[in-house]
C-alpha cells in the first residue's frame, strides 16, 4: 500500500478534477512536440553519451570530494563539455569546507581470548568533517549500544573515557521492498548525530556501523555533524562485519580498541556551481534545471553518487542538439558542488535564483537502476499535466508518478520555495550496498539502464520546457 495506493488515489482525484474544470487553453502538447519528446527518448535509449561521461568522470578524473583537485577539475571539464555545445556557461563561486582524510586504521588490542602478543584488525574509516585522535592513536574500551535511547540510559558513569559503538543494522527486509531509501534514514541519524550524543556523555571516540546493506567489509562514510558546546570526538564507520565481531566479543568481556585517524579540516576554499544554459526559444526567461551533484566522497570514484546524475543531466542538451529540435523554455543544465558534505551548492544556488522565472527542477541524486517512474513534489493540480509525459515513459516502463514532498536533494532547496520539482523513481534495492563506499565505481553502472535514465530525463527536461500551460504552483 503506502505512498503508492495513496499517490494512485491523488493521481485520479487531479485529474478528475481537471476535467471537471475545463482550461481556456486546454492543449498540453501539441502533435509534434508529442513526437518530438518520442524521438528524444528513443535517441537516449540509443546513446552511449551518458555513459562516457560517467566513465570520464570516475576514471579520468576519480573521487571528487569538496575541495581536492579533482573536483576543480571536474568543474572545469563539465564546463568545457557544455561550451563545446554552444551553451552558455556560467561558474558560480562558492566558500566551500575542505576536510581531506588521512591514515585511519583499527585494532583490537584486548578481548576475551585473544593470543598473547597478537591484536585484530577492524577495518574502518573515518566519517567525512571527523576531527582527529592523536597521532600516536586513541586507545580505550569500547561499549555497544543500539539507540540513542539506550546510551543515554547508561549515563554518564559508563560511558565517560570510552569508545562508543553504535550498531544499528540496515534494515534489508525494508531495501528488498524497494524501500532501501527509509532503511537508510532510519540509520543515518546515527551517523550524523552520534559524535554529539556520545561527546555529550564523555565518550573518547565513537563508530557507528555502516549505513548500507554490503556484506563485503567494505565501510560506509559520510558526513558528520558536531555542537559547538560538546566537546568534539573522532568518529568512524566499520563495516557490517566488524561491527558483528565488536558486538560479540563486547557480550562476553572487555574490549579494547586502538583507533588512529589522521584526517585535517582545512580553511574554506573557493568552488563552483556549474550553470549551462541552452536558451528557449520562445521563453528564454523560464528555466528548466536539470541536474546532478558533481562532488563526491574520495573512498571510491562517485560513480552512482552522482556522476551519472551529472551525466544524464549533460545528455539533454547533447541530444537536443543531436536531433535538431528546440525547446521552448530554457533547459539548464546544474552540476551542483558540495552536496556531500556542505550542501552550500544547492543553497546558494536557491538563494541567488529568480525563483519565479524557474519553471521546474529535475536532479538523479540515487544511483542510474531502472526508474520505474518519476517523483514530483509540487501541487496536486499539477499532476494531469505530467500524464502524457508519463504515458511516453511508459513504453520503457517508467511510466508511474510517485507523490513526495521533496524529489531530490540539492533541488529540495527549490522544492521549499515551491518550484515543481521532479527525480528518477529507483530501483534503489542494490544501491546502498555500493553508497559512500570504496565499491562506488564505474563498473557499477548498467549502461541499458542508464540509457533509461536518459530517456526519463530527457523526456521530463524537454517536455517540461514545452508544457504549453504553466504548472500549478
Amino acid at each position: 500500500m503506502k505512498i503508492y495506493v495513496l499517490c494512485f488515489l491523488f493521481l485520479c482525484a487531479a485529474v478528475s478534477a481537471f476535467a471537471q474544470t475545463p482550461s481556456p487553453t486546454p492543449l498540453l502538447y501539441s502533435e509534434k512536440m508529442l513526437k518530438e519528446l518520442k524521438q528524444l527518448q528513443q535517441a537516449a535509449l540509443n546513446s552511449d553519451y551518458a555513459y562516457k561521461q560517467t566513465a570520464y568522470l570516475c576514471n579520468n578524473i576519480g573521487p571528487r570530494l569538496t575541495g581536492s583537485l579533482q573536483a576543480e577539475r571536474a568543474v572545469q571539464y563539465v564546463a568545457e563539455e557544455m561550451r563545446k555545445l554552444g551553451l552558455e556557461v556560467k561558474l558560480q563561486k562558492l566558500d566551500v569546507p575542505h576536510w581531506v582524510r588521512g591514515a585511519e586504521t583499527g585494532e583490537l588490542v584486548e578481548f576475551v581470548g585473544m593470543a598473547e602478543g597478537t591484536t585484530q584488525k577492524i577495518v574502518l574509516t573515518a566519517l567525512g568533517g571527523s576531527v582527529a585522535t592523536d597521532e600516536r592513536g586513541l586507545v580505550a574500551e569500547i561499549i555497544v549500544v543500539e539507540s540513542f535511547e539506550e546510551l543515554n540510559r547508561l549515563g554518564r558513569e559508563k560511558v565517560e573515557g570510552k569508545i562508543v559503538l553504535f550498531n544499528v543494522k540496515f534494515d534489508k527486509t525494508l531495501a528488498d521492498l524497494n524501500q532501501a531509501g527509509a532503511a537508510y534514514g532510519q540509520i543515518a541519524q546515527y551517523r550524523g548525530g552520534g559524535a554529539i550524543a556520545a561527546g555529550r556523555l564523555g565518550a573518547v571516540g565513537v563508530l557507528v556501523r555502516s549505513a548500507g546493506g554490503s556484506q563485503n567489509r567494505i565501510a560506509h562514510t559520510g558526513a558528520m555533524r558536531y555542537d559547538e558546546k560538546v566537546t568534539k570526538i573522532p568518529a568512524a564507520a566499520v563495516p557490517f562485519e566488524d561491527a558483528e565481531t565488536i558486538a560479540y566479543l563486547a557480550k562476553i568481556g572487555k574490549v579494547k580498541l586502538k583507533l588512529v585517524l589522521t584526517p585535517k579540516t582545512l580553511p574554506n576554499t573557493t568552488s563552483y556551481n556549474v550553470i549551462a544554459d541552452l536558451k528557449g526559444s520562445e521563453k528564454p526567461d523560464e528555466i528548466v534545471v536539470v541536474s546532478g551533484h558533481l562532488d563526491s566522497w574520495d573512498l571510491g570514484t562517485g560513480a552512482l553518487d552522482d556522476a551519472v546524475g551529472v551525466a544524464v543531466a549533460m545528455q539533454v542538451p547533447f541530444l537536443i542538439k543531436q536531433l535538431k529540435i528546440k525547446p521552448k523554455r530554457t533547459i539548464r543544465v546544474v552540476a551542483f558542488m558540495n552536496e556531500e558534505n556542505g550542501f552550500v551548492g544547492a543553497t546558494t544556488y536557491a538563494n541567488e535564483a529568480d525563483i519565479k522565472n524557474h519553471f521546474a527542477a529535475i536532479e538523479a541524486d540515487l544511483g542510474a537502476s531502472h526508474p520505474l517512474g518519476f517523483i514530483f513534489a509540487g501541487k496536486l493540480e499539477a499532476l494531469p499535466f505530467l500524464q502524457p509525459l508519463a504515458d511516453i515513459l511508459r513504453s520503457q516502463s517508467s511510466g508511474q508518478i510517485d507523490f513526495q514532498s521533496s524529489a531530490s536533494s540539492d533541488i529540495s532547496t527549490l522544492t521549499a520555495k515551491g518550484v515543481p520539482s521532479f527525480g528518477p523513481w529507483f530501483d534503489t534495492r542494490t544501491y546502498f550496498n555500493y553508497h559512500h563506499t570504496e565499491a562506488d565505481t564505474f563498473d557499477k553502472v548498467n549502461p541499458k539502464e542508464l540509457q533509461e535514465n536518459g530517456g526519463l530525463m530527457g523526456v521530463l527536461g524537454f517536455g517540461l520546457a514545452n508544457l504549453e500551460q504553466p504548472l500549478p504552483r
